[in-house]
């Protein structure tokens, strides 16, 4: 397992960078740029459906299931996992992004963006993250193995947890959440990636051996990530661009009540952790995958439930933008109160 690369250290500017190519396509196309929000099959995007797929399957090859029978292994560490990331966070991330878009926030934003910036807020604290948590646990110096199992059981709890979860916070807010779409958005964007990613990571394992996996396949898919990452936001930013050009400072204030989730779910896990006496190399991870989400499911979901260029779409985008500079902040701070 390597370290964090060059283009997630950097996945900031890139954003950023997104920001403006998007919205200067949105300017220059006009009109026309509708005809890829009409491209649908059960309410499911094509374009989008294609992009998102190249973002996920390279994290779900990574997952081993052959690692759960290693759960009891570390099971307090695990049952802290579960939940903190399904029983708290979720809770956590609606509660104050109502408190933000729905109250301190009501003399600069409508009620309608608010209810939409509370939407994208509560797919983004709907599912824990299943890539980059393995470069944050690297970079603390978790225990790798345990970080494989908490990953793998989590995405097992994702498919059947995802959906009751968001669909009863969405339904506390004004929206009707069609239950087909947000089953429909899990198997397309989850179940179909997790099941070709498990399928490729055993054929590749048993024909070509875990070294040539880890050090050839694996390196070769990662440019299909991120490409299809940056093509989705600037595709977003550009349905976006009038928005954002006519109220620029929303950006900050979405950015604000989804970085304070952030740093108390962390805070919270690892305090928890150390009563427990879990060890540093537990602890770390487990306050990781808490701590960051799995932005690309929750840009997908919101698409497919409420379009491209909905305020929910664009918080599930604001946390992207945030994500590197605040995880990396936390482990600056696991690593000094290493013990």
């Amino acid at each position: 397992m390597k370290g964090i690369g060059f283009f997630e250290k950097y996945l900031t500017i890139w954003v950023l960078l997104c920001i403006g190519a998007g919205i200067a396509l949105g300017a220059i196309a006009g009109d026309a740029i509708e005809i890829i929000s009409d491209l649908e099959i059960a309410h499911v995007n094509i374009p989008v459906a294609l992009l998102v797929w190249l973002m996920i399957y390279p994290m779900m090859v990574q997952i081993d299931f052959g690692s759960l029978k290693e759960v009891r292994q570390n099971a307090k560490g695990l049952g802290l996992t579960l939940i903190v990331n399904w029983l708290i966070k979720p809770f956590t991330m609606a509660f104050f992004a109502w408190l933000f878009f729905d109250q301190l926030y009501s003399a600069w934003i409508t009620p309608e963006q608010a209810n939409e910036y509370i939407a994208g807020a509560i797919l983004l604290g709907a599912a824990p993250c299943t890539a980059m948590v393995f470069v944050w646990s690297y970079l603390t110096k978790g225990d790798a193995n345990y970080t494989l199992v908490q990953v793998s059981v989590n995405d097992l709890v994702l498919l059947v947890l995802f959906v009751p979860i968001v669909q009863f916070l969405l339904g506390i807010t004004d929206f009707t959440i069609p239950y087909d779409v947000l089953v429909t958005s899990v198997v397309v964007y989850v179940v179909i990636p997790l099941a070709a990613g498990y399928l490729t990571n055993k054929w590749a394992i048993q024909t070509k051996g875990k070294e040539w996996f880890e050090h050839n396949f694996l390196p070769k898919l990662k440019p299909f990530s991120i490409i299809a990452l940056l093509s989705t936001l600037v595709l977003l930013f550009a349905f976006q661009g009038k928005q954002i050009l006519n109220q620029p400072e929303n950006i900050l204030l979405i950015a604000i009540p989804l970085t304070i989730q952030t740093y108390f779910i962390f805070f919270l896990t690892w305090f928890v952790g150390k009563y427990l006496k879990l060890h540093y190399n537990i602890c770390a991870p487990s306050s990781m995958i808490g701590a960051s989400n799995f932005f690309e499911l929750a840009v997908a979901v919101a698409i497919a439930l409420f379009g491209l260029n909905s305020g929910a779409a664009l918080t599930t985008v604001v946390g992207v933008l945030i994500e590197v500079p605040i995880m990396l902040s936390l482990v600056g701070i696991a690593k000094r109160w290493k013990y």
